[in-house]
């Protein structure tokens, strides 16, 4: 059995999604998975890079990285508090 601190992300790739429907789609996602998973969401759209990780904090989990990739992609790594 795996422990929060042994967990690997799961991924969850949003390209070609946009503004709201890539928050919605990683909150529904985060919904199924424990305290202290790790979800790695990958978006394509700028706006979502920076709405994301905000409704996020606002939602009160925790981001833990947000990184552009060469391919023009944003991948943002969240860990999946109590709440």
């Amino acid at each position: 059995m795996s422990t929060p601190e042994t967990r690997t992300a799961d991924d969850l790739d949003l390209r070609g999604e946009v503004c709201p429907f890539t928050f919605v789609r990683t909150k529904l996602r985060l919904e199924e998975l424990p305290a202290g998973a790790r979800l790695r969401v990958i978006v394509d759209h700028e706006p979502a890079a920076r709405n994301v990780p905000r409704s996020l904090r606002e939602w009160g989990q925790r981001v833990l990285a947000v990184t552009s990739s060469s391919d023009g992609a944003w991948v943002i790594d969240v860990e999946k508090t109590g709440i």
